[in-house]
């Protein structure tokens, strides 16, 4: 009886730890973020006209026929290009918040953005003179 009791007085406690009414939220995020997803999609398909024809189902580029095949090799230069583009665009993306806050952050963090900008500047001025965004 005495081993049935502190069974029962620590399943009870286990079950009382976990509190999953915090977790409604996010399961109501989700949800919510599949049905945005997922109903407009259902929606044009059971709604929308469906009448496919050979115009329709043929490759199309640009506005004119396709000429070459899609596997086709791409200049290492341009992968270079979106690599940079993004990461310099992502380190720009970090300018706008630090203006937003730089009176609250004090010198402390004038002082540490203007050192991310100094390397901001470096590592632009390298790929500059390394001939990265020259395109010929």
């Amino acid at each position: 009886m005495i081993a049935a009791s502190s069974f029962n007085r620590s399943f009870n406690i286990s079950l009382s730890i976990v509190n999953l009414e915090n977790y409604f939220p996010v399961l109501l995020f989700i949800i919510i973020g599949l049905g945005v997803g997922i109903a407009p999609q259902l929606l044009g398909r059971l709604l929308g006209p469906h009448k496919p024809d050979a115009a329709k189902l043929s490759p199309y580029e640009c506005g004119f026929e396709a000429f070459e095949d899609a596997r086709m090799k791409f200049d290492v230069r341009y992968y270079l290009v979106a690599i940079l583009f993004i990461l310099f665009d992502l380190e720009t993306a970090f300018f706008f918040p630090w203006g937003v806050a730089m009176r609250d952050l004090g010198w402390a963090g004038f002082v540490t953005m203007m050192v991310f900008i100094a390397e901001f500047v470096v590592g632009f001025w390298y790929i500059w003179k390394k001939g990265a965004l020259d395109w010929e």
